[in-house]
């Protein structure tokens, strides 16, 4: 079998004659600047859509320290067509669940449900396969088994990624305490949590990721019903990316600070990046947890960002208090956004450039014995406040292979010193073991529900 990175992630819907349609699309529009073209349409103009590296964000409190080259879809002079955007499809099957190492997407909804009361094994076993099947569905670009809403109606598949996880207290409603792994162990308080227990947690955790945000909405709508009696909403979020093709060229997307967003993440071409992210298929844990093998640990924390107290520095303080430059990205000792910090440089006044409490130092991988996460986020606008402030920040996703050795060790660091605190409030937290992906004709879940 090849190797999955070598496997694309992006699939198009085979079209002979989507060349032709886009020389004539090109030239009606040329004569006719004010005519509609119809959803339909556009979306048959399917071009060579590339997966221009993954867009990924910042540690739950890790804000900038990131690394796969940064463009959702690739931008629209790397895609050929903003057109073939709609056509991109993200397989349901595989060996790992879609929406972890996919290119990031434009839109998306996070939410978790709890199991309803008197549900237990049987009926989540029967909600995964419901769920499964729509997802499988859906990310293929096709309406729903059920009543289709028709939200998504002339539109392609988008992108559609539907990511299925447990909370720790699923396995005690179903009764599989004896299989829940140990990686789940609630996550240690941390002092500058602010956490909302009803926003938190949950037995069922679903994220759902599009570039077109009418097909995410759709795949919200269709999994709630699909949830009927079985569980109830317990919290939902909706957040956002760059749009692909909002730059001239793929890069680094900025977050809600304008900081440039995902410059250090494990990489692919990286030897360990297998083994920092996903579980392993024969791990060193008990046999009861082998369910897990190929699997992933979310950790998913909502970040308010303080936006109005942090506008008011002036660019050199948010600098220092980041470590990097706020245009390139590049560290304040020098080169470009991938160039190395040299953390031991010293400036004129005898103290290091990049300082001791910088947000970049206390993060980087070689501060925290090599502790790296694959981090997938979401920025979010909620409204503004009564006090006139924008409800606003992160919804910071991250994916490791355990998270007592990836989230934990950093953000434990982060919480003793880092700059960036006092411009941050973390208001929600979950943790999630997110099976392996799902083979032909198998729902997400099933080794652990009927293993």
């Amino acid at each position: 079998m090849a190797d999955r990175r070598d496997r694309p992630y992006l699939r198009h819907r085979p079209d002979d004659r989507a060349e032709e349609r886009e020389d004539r699309l090109t030239s009606v529009t040329e004569s006719n600047p004010d005519i509609e073209i119809s959803r339909r349409r556009l979306l048959g103009t399917v071009g060579a859509a590339g997966a221009a590296g993954l867009a990924l964000g910042a540690t739950g409190g890790a804000l900038v320290h990131s690394a796969f080259d940064d463009s959702p879809a690739g931008a629209a002079g790397a895609s050929g067509s903003l057109a073939s955007l709609g056509a991109t499809h993200v397989a349901f099957e595989g060996e790992h669940q879609a929406g972890i190492t996919t290119p990031l997407q434009a839109k998306g909804h996070v939410l978790a449900f709890d199991l309803a009361p008197g549900a237990g094994r049987k009926e989540a076993a029967a909600l995964m396969r419901r769920w499964s099947d729509t997802a499988r569905l859906l990310m293929a670009g096709k309406p729903s088994s059920g009543a289709d809403s028709g939200i998504a109606l002339d539109a392609g598949p988008s992108s559609l990624t539907i990511t299925f996880g447990f909370g720790h207290s699923f396995f005690e409603r179903t009764g599989l305490a004896s299989r829940r792994p140990t990686a789940l162990d609630p996550l240690p308080d941390f002092s500058a949590d602010r956490l909302d227990p009803q926003r938190s947690n949950g037995d069922l955790w679903v994220q759902i990721g599009a570039d077109d945000g009418l097909v995410a909405f759709h795949a919200l709508r269709a999994l709630q019903k699909e949830a009927g009696e079985a569980a109830r909403v317990r919290w939902q979020m909706n957040g956002f990316n760059r749009s692909p093709g909002a730059t001239a060229a793929p890069m680094t997307a900025r977050n809600l600070m304008g900081q440039i967003d995902g410059t250090g993440n494990p990489k692919p071409a990286q030897p360990d990046f297998d083994k920092r992210v996903f579980v392993p298929a024969a791990g060193p844990g008990p046999a009861e947890h082998a369910w897990m093998g190929g699997g992933s640990y979310a950790v998913v924390r909502r970040i308010r960002m303080l936006l109005d107290d942090w506008d008011k520095q002036s660019l050199a303080q948010q600098e220092q208090v980041i470590g990097r430059t706020k245009a390139t990205g590049a560290p304040l000792t020098g080169g470009t956004e991938t160039t190395k910090m040299a953390l031991d440089k010293i400036g004129p006044d005898g103290k290091p450039v990049i300082a001791s409490n910088a947000h970049a130092r206390i993060s980087a991988p070689e501060q925290n014995g090599g502790a790296a996460m694959l981090r997938r986020p979401f920025s979010f606008h909620d409204g503004i406040a009564a006090d006139g402030t924008p409800d606003a920040g992160l919804l910071f996703i991250c994916w490791q292979a355990d998270p007592l050795r990836g989230f934990v060790p950093v953000q434990r660091k982060l919480d003793r010193g880092d700059a960036l605190s006092v411009f941050i409030r973390h208001e929600s937290s979950g943790l999630y073991a997110v099976p392996p992906g799902p083979r032909d004709g198998e729902y997400v879940g099933q080794r652990l529900l009927e293993g």
